[in-house]
């Protein structure tokens, strides 16, 4: 029996495929690298540790005692923490609030370790209103983002500035719109310099961008109004502008940027390795050309460096490699190089590239993806980064010379087959490993690097396989070949008690959109957070497939082939891959059920309605059921404009084959979904209705995207999920 408290580790898995982001909401860990790099700092029962490796000593680094505001008797408790450079004050975050995906707004504090003080950033500021308050370099001062406005506060004299006056909902100074923030996971957006003299942000201009209107209907006795800026494919994006202020006189200078802010990207900026320069990247509008610039921060002349393009998109680094979501830049041989990834051959790789653009030189070498960065050891001549060259379900830890030369070497051990982590100190020489295969818990060690030696000679992850129950685990990873040859990797989870001469009902989990890869080697996998008991005591097949153009570390053309056939590609291979299945001996093509979440809630419609004659049940949730309704920047990447090519949107909606329906569909959808709107519900019902199509809707009144809001709101889906499925697809073999 799945208890509550496994139902909300796996809702946790799933809801990681609707969010970009694997950081912490600021960008700030709650583990902090002292210079000495054998040292961190970490927020534990409210107060900062200081733990030494490898023994682990550890002392009190900031007690709670000293957390204590003036006047008050509770101290504050640490969301996250940033220290300064000198290693002689912390930034604490605390008090904070959601900004749709995260708690990006809140309340910051500074503690001095040396005059042991504490002293609140931003005093006078509304309650929970400052965003990524970040010290200069020298410490002296701590900037930050407050209603769409810059300010920056002295430490010394206490004065308060406001560096930009001119921001509003709609004029957006130093954070993104809610595009940019989605799909670039672009939130922090300013940076101070080097010499702490001036600040570079964003300005995104919003004013022509429409609303999408949500109604709050349960806060009184008239629906309140919210408005989101929100441009869905087809509209032109908010245009943005670079500028760099000065501390000291409040004066911005705008960066000349070649391109059409109305028709271009630009989601990645940063100091270029010294105080006067700029690099940053833009795309066009379909995402298919990347160009990197070069600006002088002092009169804002902007040259172009190097390009790239792409038949179909170009993935962003923050959209990979949650690393980098909230910043930075890997520049080498003192600024005079930097990192860069590309698929021009075919595979993600890794390469250095002068600083003017001209020179470039491939790094990593073969047939294989790099998956993340996880560290860089420049003065040793090694890049560390994960890869799976020969498992497109698992992830490993790899090492290769940033001269390019060699093989890459493979770190994690060939004994612990499933998907490794590393959280790398910034010298390299250790990392916290955290594992899991689908049949072993998360288990996490420190470990010594290069030779992957955990610290006190007993690996806990190799304990943890060795105690692992394998055999009793029914998840199988297996291999789906289609009619036309293309082979797909999946899991399947058989029922307890399997009995090869019974049928049973089968019930497909889908997400097949390049946002995310459903079959990993991970725990979870062949799990069912949703399912309000055991799956498998109850007498499900329970399967998961990853067609073409999911992001699994297949090369590119894997990933790309989805290009402008959202809707169509993914909906064909699935239900080849579904046909395949069905001809099991012990598959019941009778009760064949499908069930999904946003892309995955599209991709249930779609092939309930595609393919009626295979999927007889469907649990549809938060799902597009029209692309066009969608925001500009995931849906033109992936299928184009629909000035262009409009036919493709029409062909990849769900909503164009409504009138197919024939099995069994419940449709769930929140009605404060900002991400998925709510009139995509209303939309697709509105067709099946005039098509006489039956079926059962449940609207989660205010819930979001994550129908996770609410007393109640879990165990009530939970419970809507399992009587549905059990109704009308019935478990147990016959």
């Amino acid at each position: 029996m799945y208890n509550l408290k496994l139902r909300t580790f796996l809702l946790q898995l799933l809801l990681l495929l609707f969010i970009s982001s694997t950081a912490l909401a600021q960008g700030y860990q709650n583990r902090q690298w002292l210079k000495s790099g054998d040292t961190y700092v970490q927020a534990e029962q409210g107060q900062l540790v200081k733990h030494k490796l490898p023994d682990d000593a550890t002392e009190i680094f900031l007690n709670k005692t000293a957390l204590v505001p003036a006047g008050k008797t509770e101290p504050l408790k640490i969301r996250s923490f940033d220290m300064s450079a000198d290693e002689q004050k912390v930034l604490l975050y605390t008090n904070t609030k959601k900004v749709w995906r995260y708690d990006t707004r809140g309340d910051y504090w500074v503690y001095d370790l040396q005059k042991k003080t504490l002293q609140q950033v931003g005093a006078g500021r509304p309650e929970s209103s400052l965003m990524f308050a970040k010290f200069s370099l020298d410490g002296s001062k701590v900037a930050y983002v407050s209603e769409h406005n810059i300010y920056v506060d002295d430490l010394q004299s206490g004065d308060q500035k406001q560096l930009t006056k001119d921001g509003s909902r709609k004029l957006i100074n130093g954070t993104f719109d809610w595009a940019y923030e989605e799909e670039f996971s672009a939130r922090d957006g300013f940076r101070w310099s080097p010499d702490s003299k001036k600040i570079a942000y964003w300005q995104l201009d919003a004013r022509q961008v429409k609303d999408y209107i949500m109604f709050d209907m349960l806060d009184g006795v008239y629906a309140k109004v919210i408005p989101v800026e929100y441009p869905v494919a087809g509209e032109a994006p908010s245009p943005y502008k670079i500028g760099v202020v000065g501390i000291d006189n409040a004066v911005t200078r705008w960066m000349e940027i070649p391109g059409d802010p109305k028709n271009t990207y630009l989601p990645r900026m940063e100091w270029a390795s010294n105080a006067n320069e700029l690099i940053m990247q833009q795309l066009n509008r379909k995402q298919n050309e990347s160009t990197l610039y070069l600006s002088n921060a002092e009169n804002g002349k902007t040259k172009q460096i190097y390009t790239e393009k792409d038949k179909a998109w170009i993935d962003i680094l923050p959209s990979w490699d949650g690393t980098y979501n909230y910043g930075g830049w890997d520049w080498l041989n003192g600024g005079k190089e930097f990192l860069w990834a590309s698929e021009k051959d075919g595979w993600r790789h890794l390469y250095r590239v002068s600083r003017d653009g001209k020179k470039e030189h491939l790094i990593t070498k073969g047939n294989y993806d790099v998956m993340e960065i996880a560290g860089i050891d420049e003065k040793g001549g090694y890049v560390y980064f994960l890869a799976s060259p020969d498992n497109a379900t698992q992830q490993y830890l790899y090492r290769t010379r940033l001269n390019g030369k060699g093989k890459a070497e493979r770190l994690s051990p060939g004994s612990q087959p499933g998907t490794h982590n590393y959280s790398l100190s910034p010298n390299t020489k250790f990392a916290q490993h955290r594992f899991s295969n689908h049949y072993t818990k998360p288990v996490s060690e420190w470990v010594a690097l290069p030779d992957h030696k955990a610290f006190g000679g007993e690996s806990a992850v190799q304990k943890a396989l060795a105690s692992a129950d394998k055999a009793a685990n029914r998840v199988e990873f297996i291999k789906v070949k289609a009619a036309d040859g293309v082979e797909m990797d999946a899991w399947m989870a058989k029922p307890a008690n399997f009995d090869p001469k019974k049928k049973y009902p089968i019930l497909f989990y889908v997400y097949s959109e390049p946002a995310s890869q459903t079959v990993t080697d991970t725990y979870g996998a062949g799990m069912n957070f949703l399912y309000n008991g055991d799956m498998a005591e109850d007498g499900y097949i329970y399967v998961s497939v990853d067609n073409r153009g999911t992001p699994a570390p297949k090369g590119r053309d894997w990933r790309k082939s989805i290009y402008r056939k959202v809707g169509q590609l993914n909906i064909s291979d699935q239900a080849a891959a579904a046909r395949e299945l069905l001809k099991l001996p012990y598959v019941d093509a009778s009760r064949v059920a499908v069930w999904g979440w946003s892309g995955g809630g599209s991709a249930t419609l779609n092939l309930m309605f595609q393919h009626p004659d295979i999927y007889k049940t469907g649990i549809s949730v938060a799902a597009v059921a029209n692309q066009l309704t969608y925001d500009n920047i995931y849906q033109e990447r992936y299928m184009g404009l629909p000035q262009e090519n409009r036919e493709d949107f029409v062909k990849g909606s769900p909503i164009t084959y409504a009138k197919n329906l024939e099995g069994n569909l419940l449709y769930i959808h929140g009605t404060g979904d900002d991400n998925v709107h709510y009139n995509n519900a209303e939309q697709l019902v509105n067709e099946l209705i005039k098509y006489n199509k039956h079926f059962q809707f449940m609207p989660y009144p205010n819930r979001s995207h994550s129908i996770s809001e609410g007393e109640g709101t879990s165990e009530h889906l939970s419970t809507l999920f399992t009587n549905y499925l059990k109704q009308f697809c019935p478990p147990g073999g016959r």
